[in-house]
């Protein structure tokens, strides 16, 4: 599934219905209001400014869902949002959302991650800068201006969290949608803090991703310490075997294997890297502490 052809319909859609929209009123107000002061002809326009780009919006959301269920309304409506607020060019609209690698992983982690940055109620100006340091060190600078842009819009939008996670678990593989949690606990905590409410949000978009618990607790473990977070990163109980210890490494190991995500571009792939290093130093500490060879 790719957002980029659904984005690029959309905007033609739109850019064809305002053209058609403004045809239409300025037919009618050129014979019924030739008469009219010049000040009266600048709040016309301004009123249909206004309306034109609500008219683009909603256009926009609503084939959106038609093509691309509950995210292509959410980029729909903010294609809309574009075209008609600024008179841009549909491919102004468009461009800047399907120029990214990975479209759908990317678009996919910016809804979530707006979801969970909005938790609290607020957005601080020094949470804003964190994530967008995160977003640049983890897909490039290249990238960073498109993705933070797309934030800003999203942020401003409100949307049904189970349905855009229901969507993404549909489409996604597993792999992929581990990965997403990895980075939304990455963004909720970059700051070295710990919300309850982001958390709490982040938890609840595991459920509708049908993340396991255990690896929900084993991702959450690489950022939240405490005594027992080397064996929740292995997803064990401290009261195993040593066989069983390494059993789990080994499956681990396998299942956050970084190949697994490498289509995904080599920025994933490093975040997956990351997670393997966490599982590597968690089973060594464990090993330590047991005397394991």
């Amino acid at each position: 599934m790719t957002y980029l052809l659904i984005i690029i319909l959309i905007g033609v859609a739109i850019y064809y219905s305002l053209k058609w929209n403004a045809s239409s009123r300025g037919a009618n107000n050129n014979r019924g209001n030739n008469f009219q002061s010049s000040n009266n002809t600048s709040d016309t326009n301004r009123q249909n400014h206004s309306s034109g780009t609500n008219y683009a919006k909603w256009i926009g959301g609503g084939l959106g869902w038609a093509f691309g269920g509950p995210i292509g309304g959410i980029l729909g409506f903010m294609a809309g949002s574009m075209v008609g607020g600024s008179g841009g060019s549909v491919g102004t609209g468009s461009s800047s959302y399907g120029q990214t690698r990975s479209g759908d992983f990317n678009v996919s982690l910016l809804i979530l991650a707006a979801a969970v940055m909005k938790a609290d109620g607020k957005v601080t100006k020094s949470e804003l800068d964190y994530v967008k340091q995160f977003i640049t060190k983890n897909f490039g600078r290249s990238q960073a201006p498109q993705l933070v842009k797309m934030l800003g819009g999203l942020l401003k939008q409100n949307y049904n969290l189970q349905d855009v996670s229901s969507q993404i678990k549909q489409y996604m593989d597993y792999s992929s949608r581990l990965m997403l949690l990895q980075f939304m606990y990455g963004i909720s905590l970059s700051d070295g803090k710990s919300h309850v409410n982001e958390i709490n949000v982040i938890e609840t978009i595991a459920r509708y991703l049908g993340i396991s618990e255990n690896d929900n607790k084993s991702i959450k473990a690489m950022f939240i310490k405490d005594t027992n977070s080397a064996y929740q990163i292995l997803e064990v109980s401290s009261d195993v075997t040593n066989d069983e210890i390494k059993k789990a490494y080994r499956e681990m190991a396998k299942k956050y294997h970084p190949d697994k995500v490498s289509h995904l571009g080599e920025e994933v792939k490093k975040a997956a890297e990351e997670k393997i290093t966490m599982l590597n130093a968690a089973y060594e500490a464990i090993k330590d502490e047991r005397g394991m060879n």
